[in-house]
């Protein structure tokens, strides 16, 4: 086992990283985007109540709101505070327990001793090129012969085809082992099998229903009759067990090579960015990756990672989930958004200090493109979605346009359902084909929905709340109508969830104090199933006028007062809701707290999630 070891749009309240990139380039000037102003809040408040029993116990040794926190989270007893507050790396499952893993750890034995060639094989996304990058530096730190592929979504669409037994033949390749892709991929491993060319599957979606791969071993968690304990693992989580599955049989079985194991460490880094990005739940084993890895982030020996936070102005300090979901992720994505994902898996990569300086300001400046391009789209896209408004008739907006780039169509997705409070499919139309990115709300399967439309769709596929698909332009309003029919018929006359706001608790701003605060950092790292806390406080007061902020003044600074106690507090995109506070009415706020550092001073602030007056 392993043993112990600047102002932007933010979307306040579930970490949502940007979804997926194109060589430097001229950066657009974005149109401003203006969303239609609400009138009040368009969320529903809950305010949670936790066994006052089980609260009282945990404030023996937490503070009342922390106790209060943990029980929400189903943190019961002292002993489980204690596991929950203090990750183990031993408490990580041995990745022998995973399906086909001694089959893995053999082909590959048999590859790096007969210096056969071994293709990494990830995806675009953040997800699979972190994956990739962990698994390439294991095997040159093994002096394995090693090449790597990730396809680019222009021109070799989705992760596995016949690009991929090209790039197999292409570098002579005798093994290919893929990242965060082919449970599915029947064809194209057999096509690398008639080639004479083995594949080792890692992945993490669910297998298809029939016949799988015939891959030398398919290492996954949620294959029938799995008995992995935990089944939420991200893809380079998956991929990351198979390095250290490698390592312990390196090791012959005892404890793990001091070298290699201080490099499974360091590569902690790439599965906590992959745990965050890809928005797998926070618990179990997630929680205890990423909270090591945010910690190997910190002192990463990858000359390219320490570039990339650096450029990010997150060098040299404490790194939370947020930091990798609002300011790396989008980076990594931004490469496989706007073209090739190989700038950023390099970035991943390179031990040369000055190539990593130069590529991260490379996706920097791919950042910026992506960001004046969502700009562009979404002032085309939102007009077209409130067409589709009527929620009862189109429970699901679907929306398609020749032209609309097809790497930020999963973000305007996403913004489509903060904006109208239901599922969308956003479509960027090329001539007569298209690619569709799907997202959903809580609660609400846009997967099951799309399998309505299946019969119309080319290739598709994906998750709950994110799926991609293939349309042809003469089928959308036909894929529109069998979407919403299905809809329909799952929400059998209930309406879609309204957004929900879960109060965790309701307190004073004379409790919410430094020492809290730090007591609430040790929650972290926060994400699906572990979220930020939210707060709320009553009559509270502004203690001085709003001020709209931000490059597109879509954001406001407060100054709120409750009795003697006066905080700062941002409201990220809710400029347009300033009007609500020209009255000198006592307000509802729920926020959660967070730590503020600007000119070497960290200060005590509050994120606002909503307000009522």
């Amino acid at each position: 086992m392993l043993r112990g070891y600047g102002l932007g749009r933010r979307r306040p309240i579930v970490i949502s990283p940007d979804p997926g990139t194109s060589s430097p380039g001229h950066i657009p000037s974005p149109t401003p985007y203006t969303p239609p102003m609400p009138m009040t809040s368009q969320k529903r408040w809950t305010t949670l109540s936790p066994d006052p029993d089980l609260v009282a116990a945990l404030a023996r040794d937490h503070h009342p709101t922390v106790a209060a926190l943990l029980v929400n989270r189903d943190i019961r007893t002292i002993d489980q505070s204690k596991e929950f507050l203090t990750p183990r790396l031993t408490n990580l499952h041995d990745p022998s327990l995973l399906p086909s893993m001694a089959a893995a750890t053999d082909r590959i034995m048999e590859a790096i001793e007969q210096n056969q060639t071994i293709l990494v094989h990830g995806d675009y996304d953040v997800d699979g090129v972190t994956g990739t990058a962990l698994l390439v530096r294991l095997f040159e730190h093994l002096g394995a012969s090693v090449a790597w592929h990730v396809p680019n979504r222009f021109t070799d669409g989705y992760a596995f085809g016949d690009h991929s037994v090209e790039k197999a033949k292409a570098t002579g390749a005798k093994l290919v082992i893929s990242v965060d892709n082919g449970t599915s991929s029947t064809e194209t491993i057999a096509k690398l099998a008639d080639a004479g060319i083995d594949t080792i599957v890692t992945d993490h979606h669910e297998p298809p229903q029939g016949e799988l791969p015939a891959a030398v071993a398919i290492v996954n968690p949620k294959l029938p009759g799995s008995e992995y304990p935990f089944r939420e693992l991200c893809g380079a989580a998956v991929a990351f067990k198979l390095a250290w599955g490698l390592a312990t049989r390196i090791s012959n079985g005892a404890k793990v090579r001091d070298d290699l194991r201080d490099l499974l460490v360091d590569l902690t880094a790439y599965v906590a960015i992959a745990t965050v990005c890809d928005v797998v739940p926070m618990v179990g084993e997630n929680r205890i990756l990423a909270h090591f890895g945010l910690k190997a982030l910190e002192t990463t020996k990858s000359a390219g990672l320490s570039a990339l936070l650096h450029s990010a102005d997150l060098g040299g300090r404490r790194l939370g989930a947020d930091d990798i979901g609002f300011q790396i992720g989008p980076r990594i994505n931004a490469s496989g958004r706007l073209g090739s994902a190989g700038t950023a898996l390099e970035a991943l990569m390179t031990t040369d200090p000055t190539k990593g300086k130069q590529l991260a300001s490379e996706l920097n400046t791919l950042n910026m493109k992506r960001r004046g391009i969502v700009a562009d789209l979404m002032a085309e896209v939102l007009p077209a979605a409130q067409a589709f408004a009527d929620a009862e008739r189109y429970p699901v907006t679907v929306v398609a346009g020749q032209g609309w780039h097809q790497g930020v169509i999963g973000i305007i997705a996403a913004r489509l359902v903060e904006e109208l409070g239901k599922p969308a499919i956003v479509i960027g139309l090329d001539g007569q084909s298209g690619r569709g990115s799907a997202r959903s709300v809580p609660g609400f399967s846009i997967l099951e929905a799309m399998r309505g439309a299946s019969h119309l769709l080319g290739k598709h596929g994906g998750h709950e709340q994110a799926a991609g698909c293939d349309v042809d332009a003469d089928q959308v309003d036909a894929v529109r109508e069998a979407v919403c029919k299905r809809a329909t018929e799952m929400l059998s006359g209930k309406g879609l969830p309204q957004p929900e706001l879960r109060i965790d608790a309701v307190i004073p701003f004379e409790q919410m104090t430094v020492e809290l605060q730090r007591q609430i950092d040790q929650l972290e790292p926060f994400g699906a199933q572990n979220p930020a806390p939210l707060l709320a406080s009553i009559d509270v007061r502004l203690a001085e006028p709003p001020r709209i902020v931000g490059k597109d003044k879509t954001h406001m600074m407060l100054k709120l007062r409750h009795g003697e106690h006066v905080l700062k507090a941002m409201a990220f995109g809710m400029a347009a809701r300033e009007h609500e506070l020209r009255s000198a009415a006592p307000l509802k706020v729920a926020y959660t707290p967070r730590w503020n550092t600007f000119r070497g001073t960290t200060s005590l602030e509050l994120t606002l999630q909503d307000f009522e007056a």
